[in-house]
């Protein structure tokens, strides 16, 4: 078992790789969800689903048409959150580095 992170800057790598996978997995719920139309986001445990997800989705949507008919804007986020989480707490990611350099002590 791992130590909880002793610095302030290990903790923000952390949440932050948290907050970014959940969201990630959120957007990968509604891609799944588009598969099935008939599915109220606005109600019951599906609100978990929706409301983080649907204010980046609708003005993505106006930027992106429907493909086919196919709702492609959770790829786009999927896509993005993705990249976000390599470029800040990936193996080579900003945060990962600057507390790797803090660790040395430089």
């Amino acid at each position: 078992m791992t130590a909880l992170p002793a610095s302030p800057l290990a903790w923000c790598h952390l949440l932050l790789g948290l907050a970014l996978a959940a969201w990630t997995l959120l957007f990968l719920f509604r891609i799944v969800l588009t598969w099935y139309p008939q599915v109220d986001l606005a109600k019951g445990a599906m609100r978990v689903v929706g409301a983080p997800t649907e204010p980046l989705l609708a003005p993505t949507r106006r930027l992106i048409q429907p493909i086919g008919g196919v709702d492609v804007a959770p790829v786009v986020w999927v896509g993005l959150l993705s990249l976000a989480r390599e470029l800040l707490v990936g193996q080579q990611g900003l945060l990962t580095l600057w507390m790797q350099r803090a660790a040395q002590g430089g």
